[in-house]
Formats: C-alpha cells, structure tokens, sequence
C-alpha cells in the first residue's frame, strides 16, 4: 500500500527518517468517535502508521538540560504528566492520548494524566495540579496557544521541562518549553487548497468551516488555504467563513445555515475531518447528492477517509495524532543531556479517491 506524502519545502533536501533515527537526528543537528468506538486506539500503535520526522535544517534551533535550566534524569524513574485539552469526543484526540499512554506502558514509565474537557481554566488548574503531584516531565496538548504564564512559571519554579504536541503554546523555546512536536499546519492549508482547485477546477466560490479561535492550529491552516487560493486559483472566492469549533455538530449546523445563505456554494474546506462530516450530515439532510459540494478535509480519520470511498468528501490531508513514541523519545533525549530540536516537524500524508480504499487502514 501506498500513501500520497508530502515532503517539507522549506527544507533544501529534507529526508524523512524513521521514528527511531528521528530524535537521533535531531541530537546530531540541534469520547470516543461518533460513528466507531474503536477508532483510534485500533491503529495507534502500527508501525507503518507512526509519525514520521522532516530532517531539520542543518541551523535549526536546539536546546538541551544545561541550557534549560533543568537536570539529567533517567525517564524510567520518572513521572510524567500528560494534559489532554479537549474532549475526547473525536478520533484524533483519542487517538493522540492512546499514544501517549501506550507508549508510557511500554516504556515502563509511571503517567499521569488529565482531560481538560475542552476548558482553559480547567487545563490550566489540570496542569498545576500534575505539578503538585509530582510530575518530573509534562507533555502538554494547548487547547488554546495564550494565557500559560501560571503554568510556565510553576514549572520553571520546579525546573519541570515541558513538550508541546500539537498546538504551539506562544512562549519562549528552551526557556518556556523544550520542544514543539506538530505539523506543519500552514503546509496543511496549502494541500488542502491544492485539491480543492482540483476538485472544483479552479473557479466557484468556497467557504471555510474555522477550528477553534485562540490557537495556532486555525490561524495557520487558513492562512495556507487561502495564500495558496490566492496564488493558483485567483478564480475560487473564499465568500463565508464561520468557526466550527473542531465540532461535528457545530460543522453541521454552520453548513445548514451555509446552504441557506450561500446557495450556489461549491466547495467547503473544512478544517478538521470532525466538522467536514458535519457539513456532510447537512448536505444529505438538505437533498444534496455526494459530490455536488466538493469537501476537503483535515486529520485523517477513518470515518472521513470512508466519505471519500463514499463520494461525499474529496480529499483529506493528514495530521497524525500518535504522538507518544516521539514525544517520549525527545523527553528521553533531552533528560540524557543530548540535544533535541526546538520545533519537530512531521511528515504528512494525504488521503485521495486514488488510495482512500487502499489505505483506510491507515487512517484513525
């Protein structure tokens, strides 16, 4: 089997290294879903499904204990806290904390976690309290990218390093926090502007289902999207664009109110697979037949690959959630000493009517 994958462009020759070779390199040069219960944990742990690691520029940042202002430990004799942001209501986030915990398991190291429920003052009092119970090491998943400083500043009280994965808390590296594992979400936008001009043939008006506000994660995805409309497709306009909040049902009800206003819309670009099945949902319960509003995605859910078997969405960009193995190896990198990159970008891939059928296997 074989999945579309994009390669960095920012980077001159960049090489994707396996999950092993991944942090070494980076040493030598700086609820559940919806429609399927088990989605996300059945595939979090295949090989052929783990992330996979950009090689990072030959100049790119590094930091290590002594420059932190942290100390050398052995991760097997240590706790770590995991804060979990969101609701586990959609595959990725299920899938992501899956990760974490199988990889503690299988390491042998001691987790404590936490769910946030889809609320910063929660997460933020979530993470003091992983403090307070005695975590030597937090991975953290930022519902929201501002507002750290209580948490930063306990941590670096303790001398406690810190992981971001997914979204970018807006801190200091080697200061704030140690790493920032996640996508390339600008790249993300710009794929998925690419099939959507093939999908819609580069001409009709389209319109935005947003994430959440206060994160990088939407402001990055719609600036790619709509840099690269811009610039290939000056013929497609972006006419609505309403936030979904990363929701099914929210993408259900913002598409209703889209059909109404916006008729003759011909494309929707949906920034999580989450609200694109919403939009969906409300293309059948408005008579719509698939294909008559070309759907990308973002993510890589199983039940959205499945809507491009179906015929309902386009393409699907992926974001792998199976962060545990990469986020422990950088802890277990950085704790030893070595150095470990800043900003760890993943390899992703992408999710076409060409392989959809082939691959879903793959997907979350």
């Amino acid at each position: 089997m074989q999945r579309t994958t994009h390669r960095r462009r920012l980077l001159a020759r960049p090489v994707v290294v396996s999950l092993a070779a991944a942090v070494a390199l980076t040493a030598t040069s700086c609820a559940k879903s919806e429609d399927d219960a088990s989605n996300g944990s059945s595939s979090s742990s295949s090989a052929d499904a783990a992330q996979q690691v950009a090689s990072p520029a030959p100049d790119g940042k590094t930091c290590t204990v002594d420059a932190y202002g942290g100390k050398k430990l052995d991760l097997k004799n240590a706790t770590v806290g995991f804060s979990q942001s969101e609701k586990e209501a959609n595959p990725f986030r299920i899938a992501e904390t899956q990760s974490i915990k199988d990889e503690a398991k299988k390491r042998g190291v001691k987790l404590l976690t936490a769910n946030a429920q889809s609320q910063f003052s929660k997460q933020i009092s979530d993470v003091q309290d992983l403090l307070a119970k005695g975590a030597d090491l937090l991975v953290i998943a930022p519902l929201n990218s501002d507002g750290w400083d209580p948490v930063l500043q306990a941590a670096a009280a303790k001398k406690v390093p810190i992981v971001t994965i997914d979204r970018k808390i807006n801190a200091t590296a080697c200061k704030d926090y140690v790493s920032f594992i996640a996508s390339d979400f600008v790249e993300q936008g710009k794929r998925a502007a690419d099939q959507m001009i093939e999908a819609t043939g580069g001409k009709g008006e389209v319109a935005i289902l947003l994430g959440s506000a206060g994160n990088n994660v939407t402001t990055e995805r719609t600036k790619g999207f709509k840099d690269q409309i811009a610039a290939k497709a000056p013929g497609l306009k972006v006419v609505f664009e309403q936030t979904g909040d990363f929701a099914r049902e929210k993408g259900q009800q913002v598409t209703e109110q889209l059909i109404q206003s916006k008729p003759g819309i011909k494309g929707i670009y949906a920034e999580n697979d989450e609200m694109g099945l919403g939009a969906v949902a409300a293309l059948k319960g408005a008579g719509k037949k698939a294909g008559d509003v070309k759907i990308v995605t973002v993510d890589g859910t199983r039940n959205a690959v499945q809507g491009i078997v179906d015929g309902w969405i386009s393409g699907v960009i992926e974001s792998n959630p199976r962060f545990g193995p990469l986020a422990f190896q950088t802890l277990d990198t950085f704790t030893k000493g070595d150095e470990v990159a800043q900003d760890i970008i993943i390899e992703d891939g992408a999710y076409t009517s060409g392989n959809a059928k082939s691959d879903i296997g793959k997907a979350y």
